[in-house]
């Protein structure tokens, strides 16, 4: 059914304005004040904003974790972030080692395939480098997979300076990006054992075997092998002001370096690791929360135009029997919270509300900053003629409460919970089809993979 949005504020990276918009099957064919209706059906929209479909670039869904898998699926996943206004996730399709990368990506694809409501891609997590896997990259472009993640923790995943820098090299030569876990892996196991001899076995022990240095040190190392290869790359779930400052130090330098942070990174602080018993347990992720001052850095770097993107890093998995898995060790307990629902509502509310960044600055870095950086622009990331119609009306005079008991994610808590929001998605445009209305999903599964392009810049 072709559509007419009338009365609504267009919210694009650079200006916000009161436009019409005419949708024609999966697309948008004009963009125009008062638009007379053909005919179409008409939604009103007065008093709410009109932004491009938000894109959550850090996603975990159906994650092996060994003998347990993360408590949202693709199908629960990506529910709840339609919901929320999210129209798009880029997950991460991991080759186990010994796999090719094509059976990683057919691995991921079986697991999304006809369970997505919203659009999906994946960027290649490559954990088993070699002459194989370096033909093979032209293989994943061809199949609309241009980003990569690498890791400098985790004993099973984690890449030395040289493998880096063969694979920098690399990817750069097929037009893509670099997505990097910037965590020095040898010091995170050694204070780990050190932690644990002297007896401390509680979370609080997590954010002290993972201290801002060892971000700091990991982000000086790969950009140090970045400006050798003479390649892009990009910093995922930057945490800390050290981290930061080595990142602003390279790019006076001259080199391109961007920059995701997630939500959790920009709204709790450590103080999280000192709540009683093992409630704590449920912020246990990597890198750790940060401190006040990393907190104010974040958010200051964001207004300054210096945070490119902001994922979740959703890797939800319940507290009760898998958190607990920690309960006498905490270097057991899996690493990750979920965040796909909440990031829109929660960045509204505590970023353009109260008057740390724009409304401009927030699609910029939720939708537009990521449909080009993952080359997807100007079909996705964009209200614009010929770009899909993957819209969100978002209403800025709701208000509610975040409770576990009322999300859509199957994880059994939110580290939200109590939080209250202002705004959310009231209306969810899926390449032109209604799949979100008065804020509930009416449409599930209209979800797609969505073949990519080279990486394109925004610095």
């Amino acid at each position: 059914m072709d559509l007419l949005i009338k009365g609504g504020t267009v919210v694009t990276a650079e200006k916000s304005s009161k436009l019409d918009i005419r949708i024609k099957g999966e697309s948008i064919v004009e963009i125009g004040e008062d638009l007379p209706s053909f005919g179409e059906k008409v939604i009103d929209v007065s008093g709410k904003l009109i932004f491009p479909g938000f894109i959550d670039t850090h996603t975990h869904f159906d994650l092996d974790a060994g003998d347990f898998f993360t408590a949202d699926n693709f199908a629960s996943g990506s529910k709840a972030a339609i919901a929320g206004g999210t129209t798009m996730v880029l997950d991460f399709a991991t080759q186990n080692k010994g796999e090719t990368l094509k059976e990683a990506l057919q691995n991921w694809h079986k697991k999304a395939e006809g369970n997505a409501s919203c659009h999906y891609g994946f960027h290649m997590s490559i954990s088993d480098w070699n002459a194989n896997t370096k033909q093979e990259l032209g293989e994943m472009t061809a199949a609309g997979v241009t980003s990569y993640k690498i890791y400098m923790a985790y004993d099973n995943l984690k890449v030395n300076a040289g493998i880096m820098y063969e694979i920098l090299k690399a990817v750069k030569e097929e037009g893509g990006i670099i997505g990097v876990h910037c965590e020095n892996g040898d010091l995170v196991n050694t204070l780990i054992r050190e932690q644990k001899t002297l007896g401390n076995l509680s979370p609080k022990a997590h954010p002290l075997s993972r201290p801002d240095e060892v971000e700091a040190v990991a982000v000086h190392e790969l950009l140090t092998v970045a400006r050798l290869a003479k390649a892009p790359v990009n910093i995922v779930h930057l945490s800390s002001k050290k981290g930061y400052q080595v990142v602003e130090e390279a790019r006076a330098g001259g080199q391109k370096v961007y920059v995701e942070t997630c939500p959790q990174y920009l709204l709790m602080e450590d103080s999280k690791y000192e709540l009683e018993g093992f409630e704590s347990a449920k912020y246990v992720l990597s890198p750790p929360l940060r401190k006040k001052e990393d907190v104010e850095c974040l958010w200051q770097a964001w207004k300054d135009n210096k945070i490119d993107t902001i994922g979740t890093d959703h890797c939800s998995f319940h507290f009760k029997g898998q958190k607990e898995r920690g309960l006498y060790d905490f270097s057991r307990i899996p690493n990750g919270i979920p965040g796909v629902e909440h990031r829109p509502a929660l960045l509204y509310t505590y970023g353009v509300m109260e008057n740390r960044i724009t409304l401009e600055q927030l699609c910029a870095a939720l939708s537009t900053n990521p449909a080009k950086l993952f080359g997807m622009y100007p079909k996705k990331g964009a209200v614009a003629v010929r770009s899909d119609a993957d819209l969100v009306v978002w209403d800025p005079e709701y208000r509610g409460v975040i409770t576990a008991k009322e999300q859509l994610q199957m994880v059994d808590y939110t580290p939200y919970e109590g939080l209250v929001v202002k705004g959310r998605a009231e209306q969810v445009l899926l390449q032109g089809k209604m799949v979100v209305d008065q804020g509930k999903v009416i449409l599930e599964k209209a979800g797609s993979f969505v073949k990519r392009g080279p990486c394109q810049d925004i610095r």
